[in-house]
């Protein structure tokens, strides 16, 4: 079905921002020309009206343009009325507020009545979910669309009447058991099922609708969002959307996947509100979200409209990109080798001593990372010392990768451990050293503007297989880093060329040279979007003030794409007025006692409504099942139940040891 789509963007070559009709949320716009509007979600228990008025107006301090709170019963829902009231007299009557419903058309009823906006999960929001298998005919199937129409036409009618927005809020871990047992657990089985949802909006003359496709999962909710454009462009839907990477967890790990697939949709043009969810204070979502959100924003103003319509052809199915099996060093890249790290060292190949100090010493305190391609700049010493003084250091290392620029192509030593760095900034220099390599040549990672692949193109075809590497540093203006490479690997694929592709993140790529946290969110946007679309071969991060920082963040954003695990896994939801117990705290404890538990995933979820749709491919889930207890799963499948929350961690520790996926500790 996908192959009949239209493209999902303006162009895969620009970040030309999608055409929407705008949806008015309050007094907020949503979509059009509006800016990126930013949310956050309160996590007071919303009976607790003093309480929730008073996290709504911290939150409107930090600048958060739109806040949701959820309903998830009618009590709940009649709350909303003090809330808004007490929001309002506090001087916030323009921030909107968004009730949040599951299972009860009761609630999103009432909830109509207090708050600017309601969001209906079409996972659950006219279906019970009871994990059942049962193959639907097609007659069956168009009754339970019926069904839908019945229990959704009236809610629609009131938002009419009402002057009501919605947000249609599919999530990948709340399908209905219709659409799991049609289209299974997939992007497709998403779509679906807020297209349904949308017809029967249509039908009923509503529009003031905003999109969102929501999964833990960094390259679904991609696929998700690609996938829900094209087919609302196929039948004529052009409405907002709302992007989110749902149970991101705390911390970095949270942030990088926020910025994967986030920023990941916005600077393809899509996207038109956002919220950063973070096992946190909701207030601390707010701050990233508008960092995120002004990046896009500033390549939007920028965005060259001549490449509209230049679209690459692009499947809604993830499909790693076919390569040469290259090998450099003990690292091998290809096959089923993940994508590999290099690590920029800020030394001098001559300064033995001090490499092997920073190894040694990454090598102490991140004992699950390997060390594997290292990256010396500053490499300029005598051609014939270079072999000795790459023994020095090799043992420690996968491959050490120096620059040749210096030295004349005859010059150049060999070692197996060793591999060329060369910048493009001559084609008639760059064609020496390439047409000089051999089968025994070590590998030459060439650093190239998009435009000089081309006329390179018979020198990259005449040399040995498995010897040349890709990368870029350069974007041009009015176009995204992740544009330059896309711009690579069109060229190379009308060559018929399948060269590996080093993904780094410099400060000559970067939009914008600030701090720590800034260059997290755009390494993180720009090697974790390339990865996710099944390139990337090669990574590395050049903006870290530390070789540390660098090789932690290199692996993390691996982890944050589904592609590499080099430490525990968590699935972990933001918390919200439906969470039975303390996420933060046990979410902080359930980490300090199983981070060193690599390649296992653990969710950790505050109720029942996404839990065992999201733990799809978690090991093991920590879910809230009533007030104070807790229930255990494997997978899908819960096998303990209502176990009080102060022993909760103990009993998942024993479940991880019965399936024999626990190993003890480093002292």
């Amino acid at each position: 079905m996908s192959e009949n789509l239209p493209s999902y963007c303006r162009s895969r070559f620009a970040p030309l921002r999608r055409k929407t009709t705008p949806v008015h949320v309050g007094d907020v716009i949503v979509g059009g020309n509006a800016p990126i509007a930013v949310q956050s979600m309160t996590n007071t228990k919303t009976q607790d009206i003093e309480g929730t008025v008073k996290q709504c107006i911290q939150l409107a301090e930090a600048n958060c343009d739109i806040v949701r709170v959820t309903a998830q019963n009618i009590k709940a829902a009649q709350a909303l009325e003090g809330i808004r009231k007490g929001f309002s007299a506090a001087g916030f009557a323009h921030i909107p507020l968004v009730a949040d419903i599951h299972f009860l058309p009761k609630a999103a009823m009432e909830a109509l009545n207090h708050v600017e906006k309601v969001r209906i999960n079409p996972g659950n929001f006219a279906d019970q979910k009871k994990f059942k298998s049962h193959d639907y005919t097609d007659k069956e199937y168009n009754l339970e669309i019926e069904r839908i129409y019945e229990v959704v036409t009236p809610f629609y009618k009131r938002c009419k009447e009402l002057g009501r927005s919605v947000r249609i809020g599919t999530n990948h871990g709340s399908l209905s058991d219709r659409i799991l047992n049609r289209y299974g657990d997939t992007p497709m089985g998403m779509c679906e099922s807020a297209m349904e949802f949308l017809r029967i909006a249509r039908d009923n003359d509503f529009h003031d609708i905003v999109l969102s496709m929501k999964s833990s999962n960094t390259k679904v909710a991609l696929q998700a969002y690609r996938l829900m454009v094209a087919m609302m462009e196929k039948e004529d839907f052009h409405l907002p959307l709302h992007l989110g990477v749902t149970e991101a967890g705390n911390g970095d790990d949270a942030r990088i996947k926020s910025a994967i697939g986030i920023s990941g949709l916005l600077n393809d043009g899509l996207g038109d509100t956002i919220r950063v969810s973070l096992t946190e204070d909701p207030v601390a979502e707010v701050p990233v979200g508008r960092q995120i959100a002004e990046k896009a924003e500033k390549l939007w103003t920028e965005a060259d409209t001549s490449l509209e319509n230049k679209t690459q052809q692009i499947s809604y199915t993830f499909e790693k990109r076919a390569i040469e099996p290259t090998s450099v060093g003990s690292c091998s890249v290809g096959d089923l080798n993940p994508p590999r790290v290099i690590t920029p060292l800020d030394c001098s190949l001559s300064e033995t001593d001090k490499i092997k100090a920073i190894i040694a010493d990454l090598q102490e305190k991140h004992d699950s990372l390997d060390i594997e391609g290292v990256f010396l700049r500053n490499s300029s010493v005598e051609a014939t010392k270079i072999p000795e003084l790459v023994d020095a250091i090799s043992d420690e290392v996968g491959f050490v990768l120096i620059d040749v620029s210096p030295y004349s192509i005859d010059k150049l030593p060999q070692h197996s451990k060793l591999a060329y760095y060369l910048e493009t900034k001559n084609t008639v220099v760059t064609e020496t050293y390439l047409n000089a390599l051999t089968e025994t040549s070590p590998v030459l990672f060439l650093n190239t503007n998009p435009k000089d692949v081309l006329p390179l193109a018979d020198s990259l075809k005449a040399a040995p297989t498995g010897k040349v590497v890709l990368s870029t540093t350069t974007f041009e203006k009015g176009q995204t880093p992740v544009s330059a490479y896309r711009a690579i690997l069109e060229t190379l694929k009308n060559l018929n060329l399948n060269l590996p592709l080093w993904v780094r993140h410099t400060h000559n790529n970067a939009v914008s040279n600030l701090g720590y946290s800034d260059q997290l969110l755009e390494a993180a946007a720009l090697i974790g979007a390339v990865i996710c679309e099944g390139s990337g071969d090669f990574v590395s991060v050049e903006t870290m003030n530390t070789s540390e920082q660098a090789l932690v963040l290199e692996y993390n954003i691996l982890q944050g794409a589904r592609t590499r695990s080099s430490k525990t896994e968590y699935v972990a939801c933001p918390s919200c007025g439906r969470t039975l117990f303390d996420l933060q705290t046990t979410t902080a404890n359930i980490r300090e006692r199983t981070g060193h538990l690599k390649g296992v995933t653990i969710a950790v979820m505050g109720c029942i409504v996404n839990g065992p749709g999201e733990m799809a491919d978690a090991d093991f889930g920590y879910v809230g099942g009533q007030p104070g207890k807790v229930n255990l799963y494997v997978g899908k499948q819960a096998v303990k139940f209502s176990i009080p929350s102060d022993d909760a961690v103990d009993e998942l520790i024993n479940l991880i040891k019965e399936h024999g996926m626990w190993t003890e500790p480093n002292a």
